[in-house]
């Protein structure tokens, strides 16, 4: 047999790493795994002792918040650039949350037009809508639903009531589809704000005591408790805390379907080290926390977190150009860096970074999300998303990045790895240096049989 491609390197397989192995590719799909002789193909790519990694499922992305759904076009070219082969977005769409099925009809018709990498999709429910479309929308696809506890905006970002939260878990309880929360206590933060803003003050260390622990822990612990109500799966999209992880595991230990997400922020800064010199840059909610890094990455290695996600936002940089902290937007761009940041972070704690980096980025959101083993894995059958790591330490330049945003948090920090390929369903979409497919090529990800419970 002649293959498409085949793709040689140190091939990170389930089982461990496989050196002076080849992945060979056809229509789309990894159709063959080996070592030693290359079989025939009409390309063959000799990516030397390079990693050769399943594509990273990023399982928290806001393409469509400011630019609305051609956004997407962006987002996914920065995504490949990342080695990010799928990105599961969130319904928080400008102008309009996806909570209909005709809305959703809508975002696939733009992942056609837009999209490099492929997009699997959040949906919600908007306050006092029935659940009436969340039959429509499972049967559409759709991955997970999402809904906040607190109001950044009352139309793309509204607040959840508990009573209407509680109807939205027993409509998804006898299904897998976990239902993602932003955490935070409304009352709790707003009167913090207002008492920090009577008090003058306006910087990054205001805008993290403004939103305690305690406002986290506090609308966590009750959406916990109101999926263990309902029998439904209570996901907490970014905990910040490792007593936050403490509360998942209790309800797990109770017999309840919890988990809880992280995302590679939190694993990097430090608004006491990070925040005189990145200031808005840095903002995020939920905010992040002094001293937590060290008890976060524990938390990753010892298996309490879900996966680990970039919750990437497409807000320009004059979102952030503020005099007051509680003006600039809340969120950071992420796309193609989270993979070279969490690598790099786990490698310097001493961690079996290739090992845990496939796990938290790949394996484990494919699983949680429904689409596994068609992707997050190099196994024979599946999706030929691919990724070649390349051990060359650079420090990141957001300048050079791939998005139409170029300003991260991140600037200047060294990483110990760079994407040199990505591969989208057997397609070349990034080089190295370019991003060489063409919109379009990533597809509409519907979510299949596998489950986290």
């Amino acid at each position: 047999m002649t293959y498409g491609i085949v793709i040689r390197g140190t091939a990170v397989l389930p089982e461990g790493p496989l050196q002076n192995a080849w992945i060979a590719v056809k229509d789309g799909k990894i159709a063959a795994i080996g070592a030693g002789e290359t079989p025939d193909a009409t390309e063959i790519v000799d990516a030397g002792t390079d990693l050769i990694i399943p594509g990273v499922i990023d399982g928290q992305t806001h393409a469509c918040s400011y630019g609305g759904l051609p956004g997407l076009g962006s987002t996914t070219r920065s995504a490949v650039a990342g080695g990010i082969t799928t990105i599961v977005d969130m319904p928080y769409d400008n102008p309009d949350p996806l909570n209909s099925v005709a809305r959703l009809d809508a975002k696939i018709a733009a992942i056609r037009e837009h999209a490099h990498a492929n997009v699997a999709l959040y949906a919600t429910v908007m306050p006092d809508q029935s659940v009436d479309e969340v039959g429509g929308l499972i049967a559409r696809g759709v991955v997970a639903f999402k809904i906040s506890t607190f109001e950044s905006s009352p139309t793309r970002f509204p607040r959840i009531s508990s009573s209407q939260t509680l109807e939205i878990f027993r409509a998804l309880a006898d299904t897998a589809i976990p239902l993602g929360v932003h955490n935070e206590d409304q009352e709790i933060v707003r009167a913090n704000i207002t008492a920090a803003k009577a008090a003058g003050r306006n910087g990054i260390e205001a805008h993290s005591e403004s939103r305690p622990p305690a406002a986290e822990l506090a609308a966590t612990a009750q959406f916990l408790e109101l999926g263990a109500a309902a029998g439904a799966h209570a996901h907490i999209v970014h905990l910040t805390t490792t007593r936050g992880f403490d509360l998942v595991e209790n309800y797990l230990a109770d017999g309840f379907r919890a988990t809880g997400e992280l995302c590679v922020h939190y694993l990097w800064f430090d608004p006491e080290v990070d925040g005189p010199k990145l200031g808005a840059k840095m903002k995020v909610n939920p905010p992040i926390r002094p001293g937590q890094i060290g008890l976060l990455w524990d938390d990753v290695a010892s298996g309490r977190v879900a996966f680990v996600s970039s919750d990437h936002s497409s807000w320009p940089i004059d979102n952030k150009l503020t005099a007051s902290i509680f003006d600039a937007g809340a969120g950071v761009p992420g796309l193609e860096t989270l993979l070279p940041a969490f690598f790099t972070g786990a490698e310097a704690r001493g961690y079996d970074a290739v090992a845990l980096t496939v796990e938290q980025l790949c394996e484990r959101p494919a699983k949680f999300f429904g689409l596994w083993p068609q992707k997050g894995a190099l196994i024979v059958g599946a999706d030929a998303d691919i990724a070649v790591l390349k051990a060359e330490p650079h420090n990141w330049d957001s300048s050079k990045a791939h998005d139409e945003l170029r300003w991260s948090p991140f600037d200047g920090r060294e990483f110990k790895v760079r994407v040199a390929r990505t591969y989208v369903g057997g397609k070349l979409a990034w080089d190295g240096t370019d991003v060489v497919n063409v919109p379009g090529d990533g597809q509409y990800v519907g979510r299949g049989t596998s489950a986290w419970f």
